[in-house]
């Protein structure tokens, strides 16, 4: 019987030669080329599975040989910590992204998406590093879009900045209207603009309105008995992320923070799959 991690592996591996673009490269090659792209992206997500730091993973794989076979790589093979921390930042950021969408393919979505942004903090850096590289937020404005029935993670934004709600929504939306039905979002999202582009596609937009009157409490009571409650979902989903991958972003720059939340949402949604299959 194969264990959860043995499967975690499989998946991570398979989702991350889907996320590069063409064939697979061999897993090594001595030389410039090294590590294939693929190796690092689930390497990485081994990172957020086993929560440790780049040292400390490389010595517990290392301890794990048939992880290091699903790599199509031996234990004494496997890459230095020092080469999986910097070729974080080569990968371009389509790759992580590929990785998400390919692990939203392992789930049937749900009629009900919700959208919903919080603050994720950042870890704290020397005054020295601070100064040096401008580093003054302390956290990042992070937006996800879920499917409710599933809880699966369908995107992920991120801002170094504070942008409005309705922004980033509209952004996030529109990029992911083949994967949408209905869309439930709280006020902070109520622009008609928003309203209007969601049933130019057919999706059910669930946004109360602000503003006073009859006309939006009508909306407003509409949008309740049509299934607005189960925005919550979203919120439950921050807290799983945080509960099982920490509250705190540890890479340095802001690009690898963006990558590592994008590959939490990605081992999330891989975890989950394999706990529904056990089920």
């Amino acid at each position: 019987m194969q264990t959860k991690t043995s499967r975690f592996a499989e998946t991570i591996v398979s989702l991350a030669k889907k996320a590069v673009a063409g064939e697979p490269a061999p897993a090594y090659q001595p030389g410039k080329d090294g590590y294939a792209d693929w190796v690092i992206l689930a390497v990485q997500g081994f990172k957020e599975y086993l929560n440790h730091d780049y040292r400390k993973l490389m010595d517990v794989l290392r301890e794990m040989p048939r992880v290091a076979e699903s790599l199509d790589l031996t234990v004494e093979t496997l890459p230095h910590f020092s080469t999986i921390c910097a070729r974080k930042q080569a990968i371009p950021m389509k790759r992580w992204r590929a990785m998400l969408d390919a692990s939203v393919e392992l789930y049937e979505l749900g009629d009900v998406q919700a959208i919903d942004a919080t603050g994720v903090d950042r870890v704290q850096a020397s005054q020295h590093y601070a100064k040096r590289t401008d580093y003054t937020f302390e956290a990042v404005k992070t937006t996800l879009l879920i499917d409710c029935e599933t809880s699966t993670i369908l995107d992920i934004h991120c801002s170094m900045k504070q942008p409005h709600d309705t922004q980033v929504g509209l952004q996030v939306l529109v990029r992911n209207l083949d994967d949408l039905t209905a869309v439930a979002a709280d006020k902070g999202y109520d622009w008609e603009a928003l309203r209007t582009r969601l049933r130019a596609e057919s999706i059910t937009p669930l946004i109360p309105q602000r503003g006073p009157g009859f006309r939006g409490w009508a909306r407003n009571l509409l949008i309740h008995d049509r299934a607005y409650n189960q925005r919550s979902n979203a919120e439950s989903v921050f807290f799983g992320l945080r509960q099982r991958y920490g509250e705190t972003l540890w890479a340095r720059t802001w690009f690898g923070q963006f990558r590592e939340l994008v590959m939490k949402s990605a081992v999330r949604n891989i975890e989950r799959a394999i706990e529904v299959a056990d089920r």
